[in-house]
């Protein structure tokens, strides 16, 4: 036996005697125990530094109701007038309720070729009609254009967004900013080569996320045009919030603090208490932000 195959064997039987155990950070892969405090310096699953629009729970709504009890007063403690104004407010928003939704399936002609590819299974063709209902949607409500953001909540591989890149065609100054919580294989992002488009994808949960605080947001005041395909209905209320909480209202007015304690500690805020300055107001509306301009197009 020569000294190479020597050496080499002598090297396999230390291997052999070193024991590997799971990665405290993801345990799906393992690691050398004698071996740890280095992996971990390294490994792709540690936490990273928090970006600016990472805000614990901004999105997470109210946590516990108990929390604002005293706000909570009895009705026959009201006056008349504040009576009649609190039916107002129910009668308005209950109006609606009962009414039947309409199925509105639209369609685009940027997705006509792929829509008519022969090669196209029934999966493939499912999602694409459902991509194309949702472009027709969202031209319909003149939100297809130049100079905004479209922020695609549950991206995935950012298709749906591939699509509206495509539909924009010569749009000048668009940017999509793709929300997903996990990493995502084969993404569809490297395929876009429009010069006018930006796209930028945020690894984040829509619950932590202020858009507010998303660098092209803050700097251009872009309209927001918010759109998904994938959530489910709890990621939904997520981003229904993320868009009226982050991107209608300033973090800094709001101090930063999640909804549910701003609830709590804006006194002035206060239902009951505002109720006969609202009726001397007569429901004179309040003008939303410029950069309020939403579209969901969910597909639920």
């Amino acid at each position: 036996m020569c000294e190479r195959t020597m050496h080499h064997k002598t090297v396999l039987k230390e291997e052999n005697a070193r024991k590997r155990i799971l990665c405290p950070l993801d345990p799906k892969h393992t690691v050398y125990e004698d071996q740890l405090a280095k992996h971990l310096k390294k490994c792709n699953s540690r936490e990273k530094p928090k970006p600016d629009f990472f805000i614990q729970d901004i999105n997470a709504g109210l946590k516990d109701e108990t929390e604002i009890t005293e706000q909570m007063v009895p009705i026959s403690s009201l006056s008349e007038e504040q009576l009649e104004i609190l039916i107002m407010k129910l009668k308005k928003a209950s109006e609606g309720l009962n009414s039947t939704l309409k199925d509105q399936i639209l369609s685009h002609p940027a997705l006509h070729d792929a829509l008519n590819d022969p090669k196209n299974g029934d999966s493939a063709t499912k999602h694409l009609k459902q991509q194309a209902s949702i472009l027709g949607n969202i031209e319909k409500l003149k939100l297809l254009g130049p100079r905004r953001c479209f922020v695609e909540f549950g991206a995935g591989k950012g298709k749906l967004s591939h699509w509206v890149d495509i539909a924009l065609k010569d749009a000048e100054k668009v940017h999509f900013i793709l929300v997903e919580k996990v990493t995502t294989r084969f993404k569809v992002d490297g395929k876009h080569r429009r010069k006018n488009s930006v796209f930028e994808r945020l690894q984040i949960d829509i619950q932590h996320l202020c858009l507010n605080k998303i660098p092209v947001l803050s700097r251009e005041k872009l309209p927001v045009v918010g759109i998904g395909k994938h959530l489910c209905g709890v990621a939904t209320d997520l981003a229904l919030r993320c868009l009226v909480e982050t991107c209608g209202a300033s973090c800094e007015e709001r101090n930063e603090e999640p909804l549910a304690k701003r609830i709590k500690n804006d006194k002035a805020d206060k239902e009951i208490n505002t109720l006969a300055k609202e009726g001397s107001e007569k429901n004179v509306p309040e003008p939303l932000p410029p950069t309020l301009r939403v579209c969901l197009g969910f597909l639920l």
